[in-house]
């Protein structure tokens, strides 16, 4: 993907829970842990899913074909929304099943050493995790806050890394706290209720994430900033006088559509119209770089037509 700063998002996180997967295990066997279960599980879904995204990315990559005129760019939006199935299915529903169990059978945890000192280590590796995709995602999300940096990117890895982070940590925060009440209790059923508070968890985060992708896969337009630019550059007040309408789509997250009316004089000859087109073109490109595929229909714009609502070159009702 050309977002290096996601792709090594992704890496950090995919190696911090590879090891922190391990660890939980090795913990649960020894204590019984119905919570280093459900989290040791949860590891090994979250490094499926950056697996997953970096799969994505490299299959994004692929030329376009006749069968795919547009190439591959939002594979890397599908890719992302299995993330959030995954992390649905295997890790929250597996949460919330161990955690009933637990409740309902519940049994002392035993060498407690075990899961704290794991659920410390872990903590530790995915606090430094989390502050790479902070890291990572500052330097793109400009002045937008961290709800419209989730909401409004359309590269979906940094948002599924960040919210995947922030799940982790949270989660081990509840696992802690399960096994610190059963521990001084003496009741496993604390390790059954921080287990459900994980499964919980994970599903909310996953509902988040499944509906940001799904807008992406339907096909979101391009951001306001870009909107802005290539509306001014459209226009050069000789050649081409108005934008009449435009769309766009993002074909990718680095590749965008559009497609316009543009206003041109009634009286350029066709070549002048050739070269308007093209001389438009270059601008939105020089402007917004992202712009692959531009396609421009040049009209000759009609103020009374339009003040009827007769006017041709109006855009299609929306509903």
């Amino acid at each position: 993907m050309s977002a290096s700063g996601g792709t090594k998002a992704i890496v950090a996180a995919l190696a911090a829970n590879l090891a922190i997967a391990v660890a939980k295990f090795v913990a649960y066997v020894f204590s019984g842990s119905s919570s280093m279960l459900a989290e040791s599980v949860h590891s090994l879904a979250d490094s499926g899913n950056q697996g997953l995204l970096l799969l994505g990315g490299k299959r994004a990559r692929r030329e376009a074909t006749p069968e795919h005129p547009f190439g591959y760019g939002r594979e890397r939006y599908i890719y992302a929304f299995l993330v959030s199935i995954v992390l649905f299915s295997v890790g929250g529903m597996f949460a919330l099943y161990e955690g009933y169990e637990k409740i309902k059978h519940p049994h002392p945890v035993e060498a407690w050493y075990w899961p704290v000192g794991v659920l410390v280590f872990a903590i530790v590796a995915e606090t430094i995790s989390f502050r790479t995709a902070i890291k990572e995602s500052n330097a793109v999300r400009g002045d937008h806050s961290w709800r419209e940096f989730v909401r409004r990117a359309k590269a979906p890895e940094l948002p599924v890394v960040l919210l995947e982070d922030l799940g982790a940590l949270i989660g081990l925060f509840l696992a802690l706290a399960g096994v610190g009440l059963a521990l001084a209790t003496g009741d496993g059923v604390w390790d059954g209720i921080g287990t459900l508070c994980i499964g919980a968890l994970l599903i909310l985060i996953a509902l988040v994430l499944a509906a940001e992708t799904k807008s992406l896969l339907l096909g979101e337009s391009a951001g306001a900033d870009d909107v802005r630019k290539i509306e001014a550059a459209v226009v050069d007040g000789d050649s081409v006088t108005r934008l009449i309408h435009m769309r766009t789509l993002h074909l990718g997250p680095e590749e965008l559509l559009v497609a316009a009316k543009i206003a041109v004089r009634h009286d350029n000859t066709a070549d002048e119209v050739a070269a308007a087109i093209n001389a438009a073109e270059e601008r939105i490109r020089a402007a917004c770089p992202i712009a692959r595929v531009i396609y421009l229909e040049p009209d000759v714009y009609s103020a009374a037509a339009a003040s009827t609502g007769t006017d041709p070159a109006r855009p299609p009702a929306v509903p």
